[in-house]
């Protein structure tokens, strides 16, 4: 039988952040209910509020274990591309952090576990634009890798893919996504350094 003397110290908020992700999940970020929660764990409709304080609270606490999560599957992968991947297996992996961390209206924006869980999936994706060559550009190339894993994930994850994967494997597809815009870069500097090559007087 599920009642509040089967939480101890840090479990109960554990039991209602995982019923919030089943709710957000299943019905969007829109639905969540402290009172709905504590019904499901089984206590009284004040427990959650001691750990969260309110619905803002509760969703700003999904979001850090959400970046938290997101920076560790970055984490140990030095190609950018392989990083991209990574993200995109987070959002699927993760569905209902993904809804709620990029949602800013939805969180306590200065709330300080938050701000260190960006930080350090910030960091990550840093770290794998860092390892590029000849980009004039960091932080906008960064943007653009963002936006591309991002808004594959977010495409897949809302089925608006489904179709054009005509049953591939998402991690592969989006490999050769990426590949295609890798391809393009080069293309177009490969012209480049010919014509500096053929204005080269060697000897």
């Amino acid at each position: 039988m599920t009642t509040r003397s089967t939480y101890h110290h840090g479990d109960l908020r554990q039991a209602v952040l995982a019923a919030a992700l089943d709710v957000i999940a299943a019905e969007g970020p829109g639905a969540l209910s402290l009172r709905d929660l504590a019904r499901r764990a089984g206590v009284s409709h004040a427990a959650p509020a001691h750990h969260f304080k309110d619905r803002t609270g509760l969703l700003t606490a999904v979001a850090a274990e959400g970046y938290d999560l997101l920076a560790g599957a970055l984490a140990g992968t030095p190609e950018l591309r392989e990083r991209g991947v990574r993200y995109v297996c987070f959002a699927v992996e993760h569905p209902a952090h993904f809804q709620v961390m990029f949602r800013p209206e939805l969180l306590r924006a200065d709330d300080p576990a938050l701000l260190a869980a960006k930080e350090r999936a910030s960091a990550e994706l840093r770290a794998g634009v860092a390892g590029l060559a000849d980009v004039p550009d960091a932080r906008e190339a960064g943007i653009a890798a963002w936006s591309l894993a991002h808004g594959f994930a977010t495409l897949l994850l809302t089925r608006n893919v489904t179709d054009a994967l005509g049953g591939r494997d998402p991690e592969e597809y989006f490999r050769s996504l990426a590949g295609l815009l890798f391809a393009e870069r080069h293309s177009r500097e490969r012209p480049e350094r010919e014509e500096e090559g053929h204005g080269r007087v060697d000897g």
